[in-house]
């Protein structure tokens, strides 16, 4: 995610590009701890005061009955929560307006939580200068283009080359923590899910999002681990996650650091 302070968020202030409220909403604001915050408020026939976070506008459903002081006492008691997602949703959408600038020769790409940068060479077949399996900073991926190739050719060799790593890459992860929890799968793959890292079923076959080759590799061993207890829990029960410790003792903070990531907004952190 960006961070510094060359680029301090306002995390209250309005966005001008997210100014029009959907239908039926009324658009208002309020001061919290200094900072304006504006937000967008509907009456219905609900029984509570729902609050939700859509791209970087704060919405909000309440009863007919509830009043202005209500509803704005809910906002102040959630203004932690508030801060963080709308801080949340503002980085996303930084970085997906953001995404396309990577595909270029020099461009830089996350992989194994270091960024590489991107070369292209049409002389030969994909190469990286470095040790694969421990990226540092700064190492080369060599995509076999021409130097005329388009954003979408650069983005798609890429990928290809990528997958291929989280092939190789996943597997004795995989292995290890099933060996781990003394389970067994009937098979596993790659998936390209936009709204989710991983997936269990029933019939003991295991997704592992293809995108998570871009995040550390703590990150991707606990979403592993967590896959794999899905064999023992089926649930995300007090069992399911007392699972998780075994197989990855202190995932809170991977889970932590993970949730600041979204398969839709990489490969830019």
């Amino acid at each position: 995610m960006p961070t510094g302070d060359a680029r301090q968020l306002n995390l209250f202030a309005p966005d001008p590009s997210s100014r029009i409220d959907p239908p039926g909403y009324a658009r208002h604001d309020i001061q919290l701890n200094g900072e304006p915050l504006d937000y967008a408020l509907r009456r219905s026939r609900r029984k509570t005061i729902g609050l939700t976070i859509r791209e970087t506008r704060l919405l909000i459903q309440a009863p007919t009955w509830a009043s202005r002081r209500q509803i704005e006492d809910v906002i102040r008691e959630k203004s932690t929560w508030i801060r963080e997602k709308l801080k949340i949703s503002r980085e996303r959408l930084e970085i997906l307006a953001l995404r396309d600038t990577q595909w270029r020769a020099g461009g830089r790409i996350p992989y194994l939580g270091v960024m590489i940068e991107l070369q292209l060479d049409g002389t030969r077949d994909a190469d990286f200068n470095g040790d694969a399996d421990h990226p540092v900073a700064g190492n080369r991926l060599s995509l076999p283009l021409p130097g005329t190739a388009d954003g979408t050719r650069i983005q798609e060799r890429a990928q290809v080359w990528l997958q291929a790593q989280a092939l190789r890459d996943f597997e004795p992860r995989l292995r290890h923590y099933l060996d781990h929890a003394g389970q067994w799968i009937r098979g596993w793959g790659l998936s390209a899910a936009q709204g989710r890292w991983g997936s269990c079923s029933g019939q003991r076959r295991i997704r592992l999002n293809w995108r998570l080759i871009h995040l550390p590799p703590s990150l991707i061993d606990y979403v592993v681990a967590h896959e794999v207890a899905h064999l023992t829990e089926m649930n995300h029960s007090p069992a399911f996650w007392r699972e998780v410790d075994r197989l990855y003792p202190d995932f809170k903070q991977a889970r932590d650091a993970l949730a600041r990531h979204h398969p839709a907004t990489l490969p830019l952190f």
